[in-house]
């Protein structure tokens, strides 16, 4: 037999590998693979190629393997190339080209296996050794994808999610979402939940969510482990639970998701769902920091800033800020233009804030358009102009900003930028008293006393006197205590007089005090 028939001696390799109807011997499979090898047999030039990538029998060297394979796969066997391809592929005993390996995918996809095409379809979907071509990524995939082989299913779902080679077609990346998803590969579970929590291609519903996501997420896919604790921090699909969803952004962001890292650190700072602790919630937020999370830088900054979880210093705050600032990271940038304006880590500079404020403004950042609006109101750092500071705050009553609300009323009553306009004045104060701002209380007060833009009352000027008294405003705390003393709007005391205009006069109102003098 040593120098018999070659598919015999195969067929006796096989049986020592297996140990059938033989004692078990990787040691002389390899001798009878080798020999059935030499004769020029393509399966037994695969299995020794097998032998040697697993250092079976043999010592392990990819470079024999290869050598093996490379036989096996001129000669047409199927096995072999896909094997050949696969240590082009990972630089396994022949020097890395995915040139060459997708010329052996390609052999062994035309031959109907499933693996090959499935891989020569990533090959065409990434521009991996071919020219890049979702139309050819399809047309692979969908072949491996008949075949029942579920990552080929994932990579078919995911061009009919895109529209890439194909019509997009969200119902289509469902079906074989659901095909991959079935046979357990993770991430067509987790896409299938993705698809069940954005309705697409399917009726909406977080429960179903949930269980896809839970599915991919018990087989450790952190997109999956972070949905998962997205809906149970929300309450989505499952019962609300910040325990449950801190477990599940714990459990993604020890695998370096950086989303999970600065979303657990904001779960630290707020005590939720776990003990408060800003040292843990520093600790996460660096993590996702140093990976580049502009959200984590800002939060990192914060901690500098405020002096959470590590000593306060402007300095580190400042380099934080400026981090999430260049990525376009508008609260960074906003905070960057505080620490400019107010000498903060840096040098003071009005310049500088203004840049700053202005990049975050013009991403529709509140605070920044109001900041910028008083920049030009003030003329600083800018050339001074009432028309720009009514254009910023304007942009920030739109989205119902007090401060802005109020700052427009005032550049309405002194025609500054505007055309004059105590009713408009009347407007925007009653706008921002709404939200119990205590300025917009006083000046509305003080239309009321004068009759601008509404009818004369004393008894309304009173009314918000008071709120805005009440609050600690000494300029309301005052004209308070004259409306007292005069009895114009309110039945006349001077107890209560010198009750509020003492109030006024401990916060430094010169006012108040003669006034308190000459009524004692």
């Amino acid at each position: 037999m040593e120098q018999g028939d070659a598919e015999t001696q195969n067929d006796l390799g096989v049986c020592y590998a297996n140990g059938q109807g033989i004692e078990q011997s990787y040691v002389e499979a390899v001798k009878w693979f080798r020999k059935a090898a030499k004769q020029g047999f393509a399966l037994a030039q695969y299995n020794l190629g097998i032998c040697y990538t697993n250092g079976q029998g043999v010592e392990q060297s990819y470079v024999e393997a290869a050598k093996w394979y490379h036989k096996a796969a001129e000669q047409g066997f199927t096995l072999a190339q896909y094997n050949l391809g696969i240590c082009y592929a990972n630089g396994q005993g022949v020097e890395q080209s995915y040139v060459e390996a997708a010329k052996w995918f390609h052999k062994a996809a035309e031959q109907g296996f499933g693996l090959a095409q499935c891989n020569l379809g990533q090959y065409y979907y990434n521009g991996q050794g071919v020219e890049r071509s979702y139309t050819k990524a399809v047309k692979w995939s969908r072949m491996a994808a008949e075949q029942g082989y579920a990552e080929a299913q994932f990579n078919l779902g995911l061009c009919y999610y895109n529209g890439q080679g194909v019509k997009q077609s969200y119902v289509e990346a469902i079906k074989w979402f659901r095909k991959a998803a079935e046979q357990r590969f993770d991430k067509a579970q987790y896409n299938l939940g993705v698809c069940y929590a954005n309705g697409q291609g399917v009726e909406q519903s977080y429960t179903e969510a949930t269980k896809w996501y839970r599915r991919a997420a018990e087989q450790g896919v952190a997109l999956a482990q972070y949905n998962l604790g997205l809906l149970y921090a929300n309450g989505q699909g499952v019962e609300q639970s910040y325990t449950e969803a801190v477990k599940w952004y714990r459990k993604a962001a020890e695998q370096g998701d950086r989303k999970a890292q600065n979303d657990l650190g904001a779960y630290y700072t707020n005590g939720q769902g776990v003990k408060q602790s800003y040292e843990d919630a520093f600790k996460w937020y660096h993590r996702a920091a140093e990976q580049g999370y502009p959200e984590a830088q800002y939060n990192l900054g914060m901690c500098y800033d405020n002096g959470q979880g590590v000593e306060q210093s402007y300095t580190k705050a400042v380099e934080w800020y400026r981090k999430a600032a260049e990525q376009g990271f508008a609260l960074a940038q906003y905070n960057l233009g505080v620490c400019y304006d107010n000498g903060q880590g840096v040098e003071q500079s009005y310049t500088k804030a203004v840049e700053w404020f202005r990049k975050a403004a013009e991403q529709g950042f509140t605070l920044a358009q109001y900041n910028l609006g008083m920049c030009y109101a003030n003329g600083q750092g800018v050339e001074q102009s009432y028309t720009e500071a009514v254009k910023w705050f304007r942009k920030a009553v739109e989205q119902g900003y007090a401060l802005a609300q109020y700052n427009l009323g005032v550049c309405y009553a002194n025609g500054q930028g505007v055309e004059q306009s105590y009713t408009e004045a009347v407007k925007w104060f009653r706008k921002a008293v709404e939200q119990g701002y205590a300025p917009a209380q006083y000046n509305l007060g003080v239309c009321y006393a004068n009759g601008q833009g509404v009818e004369q009352s004393y008894t309304e000027a009173v009314k918000w006197y008071r709120k805005a008294a009440e609050q600690g405003l000494a300029l309301a705390q005052y004209n308070l205590g004259l409306c007292y003393a005069l009895g114009q709007g309110i039945k006349q005391s001077i107890v209560m007089a010198k009750f509020w205009l003492r109030k006024a006069a401990m916060q430094g109102n010169a006012d108040a005090a003669i006034v308190l003098k000459m009524l004692n």
